[in-house]
């Protein structure tokens, strides 16, 4: 189907996930026909996080994160709302497989996939959608020994230049993604791809994983975390000023990215920036719960079915260990949230093949009835299901295939 979120409907008037209630209540309605474990999106909490990602980037021009997605149809209907520009992918075979129908792919990481790189040069209009990232020159090298300057298109490549705070005493805070990390630095790397034949310099991303993708309202340590944020989010804003104005010396820049879904307000103020990127808050893991400067609707979530009772007040539903990536800890469970109070147990926590919950609810529950879950991230839901299911209210309006149900699995 077409998805659209243009025309979805409209909950300006109201947002129904704020009681619990009676917006699980009414999902549960609306799949009571389809069988098994169901991943599902409702629609109009989609288009309250895909209009308030708008507003938080502040007329600053989103670029979609697919890896936070992984469905096309929800990448297209976002894109086709103002605000939204471009995408933002995570492998080559998956921009290569987007850019037969989307242009202006820009891949989130580095790639030494000789293959996709190969298939890359052997497409100009791949080459042309689609920039590559690169943070170190042995990357140019790979793509120079897979097809040589002369006999291919002109590979576009933008920098990912190092966001994290080299703060004085606590040191590295923030993500290990790139080597490059001050001006200077990112200037030499610039310098030195400019002048490589069969390569043109067309962006900048420095993605500020110590504000976008930690959550500063969980209860604990909050007045610290917040501290190293503003101290970050300073020395980032000049930091990054510094490289975008060397780095426009050398290239004329078409994008300098930056943020994330967690930090879309402080990246869209920074002047530097010409576009921010988000994926997660449309969907709208449960790790999002724990911000102060948003509140997405919970958008996507799964139901798995009660399959026996061990004892009056544990239920077994079939599935569930649908872990997220990230350090192995509880908050990468996925977390049941309806009917209420359920929980994993400590011993098991959420199974391959089975998950134990207890709870006073789990008394009421019977065999053949539905657990409402919500995974810790966006993203990767979809790797475990081949589609989801677009309910509105207590309706079942649509269904739209997964990466995976399209046959495609990119990592």
């Amino acid at each position: 189907m077409t998805l659209d979120l243009l025309a979805a409907p409209d909950v300006a008037t109201g947002e129904p996930w704020t009681n619990a209630a009676a917006y699980w209540s009414a999902r549960t309605a609306a799949i009571a026909d389809v069988s098994g474990p169901v991943a599902a999106i409702d629609v109009g909490a989609l288009r309250y996080n895909a209009l308030d990602l708008v507003v938080r980037s502040s007329g600053v021009p989103i670029r979609v994160a697919s890896k936070s997605i992984r469905v096309r149809e929800v990448l297209d209907a976002a894109l086709a709302m103002p605000g939204y520009r471009g995408i933002l992918a995570f492998t080559l075979p998956e921009a290569l497989w987007l850019a037969q129908t989307r242009d202006d792919i820009v891949l989130g990481y580095p790639t030494a996939d000789r293959a996709a790189l190969a298939a890359l040069m052997a497409d100009e209009q791949a080459a042309a959608r689609i920039t590559l990232m690169v943070d170190d020159l042995a990357q140019l090298d790979l793509v120079d020994a897979v097809a040589a300057p002369g006999s291919r298109p002109t590979i576009r490549v933008a920098i990912d230049a190092d966001a994290s705070w080299r703060a004085p005493v606590l040191g590295h805070i923030g993500v290990r993604r790139s080597p490059v990390h001050d001006a200077p630095e990112v200037a030499r790397l610039g310098r030195a791809i400019a002048q490589r034949p069969g390569f043109a310099l067309v962006g900048l991303m420095m993605y500020e994983a110590q504000l976008a993708g930690q959550p500063d309202d969980t209860g604990s340590g909050d007045a610290v975390i917040r501290w190293m944020q503003r101290r970050s989010g300073e020395e980032l804003r000049q930091r990054r000023a510094a490289i975008v104005t060397a780095l426009r010396q050398i290239a004329p820049l078409e994008f300098v990215n930056g943020g994330g879904t967690g930090s879309l307000e402080t990246t869209a103020s920074d002047q530097s920036v010409t576009e921010t990127t988000a994926g997660s808050g449309l969907l709208a893991g449960h790790l999002f719960d724990l911000y102060r400067a948003f509140t997405p609707a919970p958008a996507a979530a799964f139901a798995l079915e009660v399959v026996r009772k061990p004892a009056p007040d544990i239920v077994t539903v079939l599935g569930g260990g649908w872990i997220a990536s990230g350090p192995p800890v509880a908050s990468r469970q996925p977390v049941p949230v309806w009917p209420p109070r359920l929980r994993t147990l400590g011993r098991e926590g959420a199974g391959e093949v089975q998950t134990p919950l207890q709870g006073a609810a789990a008394r009421s529950l019977r065999v053949g009835d539905r657990v409402w879950f919500r995974h810790a991230k966006s993203g990767e839901l979809a790797e475990r299901a081949d589609r989801y299911v677009l309910t509105s209210g207590d309706r079942t309006v649509g269904e739209v295939p997964t990466y995976r149900g399209e046959g495609k699995s990119f990592l």
